[in-house]
């Protein structure tokens, strides 16, 4: 199985350093899963993506997928049984289509664990990265991360 790696390039004064854009990098992760994990992890990218247009992507620890509009949204991370979708300040979200199943016990995150073969609440998904945003961008996180010196 192909590994998403990032891949050699040299900069204007001839250095070699490692470089790939992440979303090339989630490409390649999913392409490397070539089973239900890869296909519903494009799913839920292309859902992330129609509810948060502006959302930046990034590759973090060592081959997670983050999805960001000033401050983390989510993550996607990939298990033998589940594509575990973290909402960083889940327990700050209402969730009235109740879809958080996992991580439900912290003060913080909440996560979404989908199984092969189950159907995704897409406008409840999209609702929830909405919000997941809009919290990151309002007025008090926004004076949060200046206070801790985050922008």
């Amino acid at each position: 199985m192909k590994k998403a790696t990032a891949t050699m390039k040299k900069n204007e004064t001839g250095e070699e350093n490692w470089e790939a854009s992440p979303s090339r990098l989630i490409d390649a992760r999913i392409e490397e899963l070539s089973d239900w994990r890869g296909d519903m992890l494009a799913r839920v990218r292309a859902l992330i993506k129609q509810a948060e247009p502006d959302v930046v992507e990034e590759w973090k620890w060592r081959g997670v997928p983050v999805w960001e509009r000033a401050g983390i949204i989510c993550t996607g991370e990939t298990y033998k049984s589940a594509v575990k979708l973290t909402f960083a300040k889940g327990a700050s979200l209402e969730d009235p289509a109740g879809l958080f199943n996992s991580s439900l016990e912290g003060n913080t995150r909440r996560a979404i664990d989908f199984h092969e073969g189950d159907k995704i609440d897409e406008e409840a998904l999209k609702a929830l990265i909405r919000a997941a945003a809009a919290l990151n961008t309002s007025p008090r996180s926004a004076g949060s991360r200046k206070k801790s010196g985050r922008t």
